[in-house]
Order: C-alpha cells, then sequence, then structure tokens
C-alpha cells in the first residue's frame, strides 16, 4: 500500500468511526477520482459491517477502495481499445430488450393466472398420465421407533408400534419422551425407503423382495433397539403415490399454463396489429 493509499484509508477509517450513529443528511462527500469517475464515503460506509473494529474497517475499506479503482480503469482501458464497439451496444440493447420483455411477461403471469390449477385438473393429470409416472425407487408410510437395548416395556412398544392405531400412537408419544432414542412417523407422506434403511443395521441386496408384502420390522443390535411399523408401501416400477407426484404435476400444468399464455398474448399482440394496421407493408415493386 503507497502512502497516498494509506493516508486514504486512515482517512476512510477516521471519517467512518467519527460518523458512526449520525444520521444528520450532508451532501456526498468524495474520496477519490479515476477516468472522470467519483467514488464517494457513502459508499464505503454502505459495505462496512456495522460493530467491526477500526483495523478490519480499514481492511474492508483498502481491498472496495482498490477493486472500484481497478475495474474502472479496466473499463475504461476496455473501451479505448476494443474494435467492436457497435456489435457490443447492439447486444446490450438486445438483452435489455428482452429482459424488460420478460419482465412484463411475469408481470402478466402474476395478474391472469391462478398461483396453482384446481385439485380437479391435477387428479385429472394423474389419472391421465398415471402410466407415465413410475417410480424408481422403494418408497414408505409407517412409523419408526428406536430405544436403547435395554429400554423397558419393549413387548408393549411392539405392540403399539405394530397397531399404529390412535390409542398406540398415544403410548409411543409418552413412551418416548422417557426412553426413546428417536422416533419419526411419517403415516401421512411418503419417503423414500433408502432414507429409513439408513437408520436401520439392515443391509439388502434387493429391498423390493425385502419389503413385499412386509408390514413390521423388528431387529436390535448391541445398542439399539429398532421397530418400524411399514403402513404401506410402492415399490420400483409402480405408480408414483398421488401425493408424492402431485408436486410435480402442478409443475407441469403451471408450466403449460404460462407457455400457452404467451403464446396466445403475442398472437394476439400480432394480430392486434394486422387489424389494426399498426403495422405498415410497403410492396416491392
Amino acid at each position: 500500500m503507497n502512502f497516498r493509499t494509506f493516508l486514504l484509508i486512515c482517512t476512510v477509517s477516521f471519517t467512518l468511526f467519527a460518523c458512526q450513529n449520525k444520521t444528520t443528511e450532508t451532501a456526498r462527500q468524495q474520496l477519490l477520482e479515476v477516468e472522470g469517475k467519483f467514488l464517494y464515503l457513502d459508499q464505503i460506509q454502505e459495505i462496512i459491517p456495522p460493530n467491526v473494529n477500526k483495523k478490519d474497517s480499514a481492511e474492508i475499506a483498502e481491498s472496495y477502495i482498490r477493486k472500484w479503482v481497478t475495474d474502472v480503469l479496466l473499463y475504461e482501458n476496455a473501451k479505448r481499445n476494443i474494435s467492436n464497439k457497435a456489435e457490443i451496444d447492439q447486444l446490450l440493447e438486445d438483452y435489455k430488450k428482452s429482459l424488460i420483455i420478460h419482465q412484463y411477461q411475469q408481470k402478466l403471469l402474476q395478474e391472469r393466472l391462478p398461483k396453482e390449477p384446481n385439485e380437479e385438473d391435477v387428479k385429472a393429470f394423474y389419472e391421465k398420465y398415471k402410466n407415465q409416472l413410475v417410480l424408481k425407487e422403494n418408497v414408505i408410510q409407517g412409523i419408526l421407533l428406536i430405544t436403547p437395548a435395554n429400554a423397558p416395556q419393549l413387548a408393549n412398544v411392539r405392540n403399539w408400534v405394530q397397531s399404529g392405531n390412535t390409542k398406540a400412537l398415544e403410548n409411543i408419544d409418552k413412551y418416548s419422551m422417557q426412553h426413546a432414542i428417536s422416533v419419526d412417523y411419517f403415516v401421512d407422506k411418503w419417503i423414500s425407503f433408502s432414507t429409513i434403511q439408513k437408520k436401520l443395521p439392515l443391509q439388502l441386496e434387493d429391498q423390493t423382495s425385502y419389503l413385499s408384502g412386509r408390514r413390521f420390522v423388528e431387529l436390535s443390535d448391541s445398542t439399539k433397539h429398532y421397530f418400524l411399523n411399514i403402513k404401506a408401501s410402492r415399490l420400483i416400477g409402480q405408480t408414483e403415490p398421488y401425493d408424492m407426484a402431485k408436486p410435480k404435476i402442478i409443475d407441469l400444468i403451471m408450466n403449460k399454463l404460462k407457455a400457452d399464455f404467451i403464446t396466445n398474448f403475442e398472437s394476439d399482440i400480432y394480430n392486434d396489429a394486422i387489424k389494426n394496421e399498426t403495422v405498415t407493408f410497403f410492396n416491392k415493386k
């Protein structure tokens, strides 16, 4: 860091601390100038985190100043040395036009389309295309309760988990507060069996065969006991459950609605322009 930069950093650091908690509006204070571009004190103030010490404040300010000066110099040097400025200007204009059109389209979509399709449309889509909604992994619904190996009342716990009825769930809740290591309830949502298997001392070569027709799993190792109620299962190759497929279907329907809306809107704009003679065609002889 040269002496002038050091002096500037010291000035910035001192000013930042001196101006802390002041809210009086003043004219913008210039710190430096490069190629006709000015860096102001308030720009530095904005990037300094609150309650930072003087040393760190100076380091942050120095880094910002170096980057700002370097960017200005690179940009000005590039402008003087490029030969395809007209092409770049055209690219910028094209990008600006595309960005404005995109923002306008998004505004129209927000105003004129529902946030999501109704339930009837989602169910109709599911029924129509469910043969294509095929599972690529095994999924289950149920309860997984893990206890210490020496936990009390394991016979009762076995019965509760196997049952899974309302009364059993109440007993599991009470028991888990004192004795369980963990309990996972997923009776109303589908979870990949691989996710559950990671919590079990269970090595399988064929998950599908193991799950087929199975409704209860009890395992143990040297420290823990595992109880798994499989309320329901869907296997690889079977149709994806509606609840799992629903978010995907909503996205597909909404994307189709958006694409159709934009296509029709653009077509209407063009047709209206032709009808209203907004477009002038010149006959070529």
